[in-house]
């Protein structure tokens, strides 16, 4: 797509998703092995990039598309089993993220101090514990009197920033991930709070990261069945052990305590196919989703952490924002050896139009952060 001069446009919109801040490299003198977010100062730069300069002026909204941060690779916490999902457990949680990424979050609040700034927060299936009020309050908190900048809201599933334009995370469409953000926390007799997780959360917590201790890198390949495939081949013991462990850990939760009790065996496995497809084919829920919204002409997503965009014949545009996590692609038409930070650009040229001139007025690409380094070295991960 044509750049744009500075100029030209009215209103700015980025979007990132999947950075999984979490607990830090090191936990109690331990290495953690869990924190997949090594790029507090590309994404410290990022954020002072989009606020000073050519764009300390200009109306710049932030679109935080889920899983900023990630309470469920946060170890060593003295909470356990259900206690792991209590209210408590989560402030818990959120204070050592925080913690760990200081430089992040000052960053983030010099951005929203700066005029015209603001931050919409979308929650994802990893930072699904900000259904906490006490979490809001415990995170907002922290920028003081420019919190009001930020928007941070169990309500928000869809952000339409400007006419034609949908943000979803993405977790919504997969049934192992998807979870009422309205009505998905209960109260016990004694009056403490508790997260219901979707079954996918409990997948994390209890298989991968007991496997990601073994091999950091068991979350980050893709495709899947490549990583199987080549596993099997070149690690066949491990590879071995982890199919085991997966197929025994569905049984068990979803199959034999969900699935026992319907009558219909059919009905059983149509559940258990809708269970098990993880990392959908977007291709198809973008048409679904254009089909049912003919106002829309921009889906943005993330969740799947697959940068890509598509522009179809009809004009309509679908973009996944990717992650700014390390990723193994085993594909070899799509391999790279970068970790490639890539986010949604959105120009706005006129603050109303008529959708039927969407494309004279909006311009939508995807970018790719290369950070400003004064240094003559980077971190290697």
């Amino acid at each position: 797509m044509k750049s744009q001069l500075k100029s030209d446009f009215k209103k700015i919109i980025l979007v990132i998703s999947d950075l999984h801040l979490s607990a830090g490299k090191t936990i109690k003198g331990k290495r953690n092995l869990l924190e997949d977010f090594h790029y507090d100062n590309e994404l410290v730069d990022f954020l002072n990039y989009y606020s000073a300069g050519d764009y300390e002026n200009v109306e710049v909204e932030l679109v935080i598309n889920g899983d900023f941060l990630d309470f469920l690779a946060v170890p060593y916490v003295e909470f356990y089993d259900d206690e792991f999902w209590s209210e408590t457990a989560a402030l818990a949680k959120l204070r050592m993220i925080m913690n760990a990424h200081l430089g992040v979050l000052e960053a983030l609040k010099r951005f929203l101090s700066k005029p015209l700034k603001k931050v919409v927060y979308i929650i994802g299936n990893h930072d699904a514990e900000f259904v906490f009020d006490s979490l809001k309050d415990e995170f907002l908190t922290f920028f003081g009197e420019f919190r009001k900048n930020i928007i941070l809201s169990n309500s928000i599933s869809t952000h339409v920033p400007v006419k034609g334009v949908c943000i979803q995370h993405g977790h919504q469409y997969e049934r192992a991930h998807e979870f009422d953000q309205e009505n998905s926390v209960i109260e016990t007799l004694q009056g403490e709070k508790y997260f219901i997780p979707p079954w996918g959360s409990y997948y994390v917590t209890n298989v991968i990261n007991k496997y990601k201790q073994e091999r950091s890198f068991i979350n980050s390949v893709r495709p899947i069945k490549h990583f199987i495939i080549h596993g099997i081949l070149f690690d066949t013991f491990f590879t071995i052990r982890f199919i085991l462990s997966n197929f025994y850990y569905f049984f068990m939760v979803r199959f034999w305590h969900f699935y026992m009790t319907k009558k219909s065996l059919r009905q059983v496995f149509e559940n258990i196919f809708r269970e098990l497809e993880l990392f959908q084919d977007y291709e198809t829920l973008t048409r679904q989703f254009f089909d049912k919204n003919s106002q829309s002409r921009v889906l943005i997503v993330g969740h799947t952490h697959n940068p890509s965009l598509r522009i179809y014949n009809d004009g309509t545009i679908f973009i996944n924002t990717g992650t700014w996590t390390r990723m193994v692609n085993l594909d070899l038409g799509k391999w790279s050896h970068e970790n490639v930070l890539t986010y949604a650009k959105i120009v706005v040229k006129a603050h109303d139009y008529e959708i039927e001139d969407f494309d004279k007025n909006v311009e939508v690409d995807l970018k790719h952060w290369l950070g400003i380094n004064n240094f003559p070295y980077s971190e290697y991960h």
